[in-house]
């Protein structure tokens, strides 16, 4: 679960593709067949990691799988209607971007020794991005 944290780049590897040229073709075979039409979805989209929920494996990525919600006017005077709100996104589906080459990349951890202030050593695991070897 340490792969991926708050704050990291991330981009959507797995779902219904966005990319308007493939879902026309897709979508011109299901005409043929009768049936409706696919509406784009979220592979290829980046943002950034709002939120990491561990227990569900789960992460919460800005501007990725938008769903509507219908809000209720209430006594305080907070005004009612539809707003879209971010709703979490199974870890399986989304891939770190490497900083370096703006690619997606797995990660890996390197063991470092370090010294504190007081003259003790202390292991540290380090982040990197496999593909260009860079520190994350």
């Amino acid at each position: 679960m340490a792969r991926i944290k708050k704050g990291d780049l991330v981009e959507v590897v797995r779902g219904r593709t966005s990319d308007p040229k493939k879902l026309a073709e897709r979508n011109a075979r299901r005409a043929d067949e009768g049936l409706d039409p696919l509406q784009p979805g979220d592979k290829g989209k980046r943002g950034r990691v709002l939120r990491v929920f561990p227990a569900e494996d789960k992460v919460l990525v800005e501007g990725v799988n938008l769903r509507t919600r219908h809000v209720r006017q209430n006594a305080q005077g907070q005004s009612g209607g539809i707003e879209t709100v971010e709703v979490p996104i199974p870890l399986c589906k989304v891939a770190l971007v490497d900083p370096k080459t703006k690619k997606t990349t797995r990660v890996g951890f390197r063991v470092e020794q370090g010294v504190r202030s007081n003259g003790r050593k202390r292991t540290v695991r380090v982040r990197y991005a496999k593909k260009s070897g860079e520190d994350l």
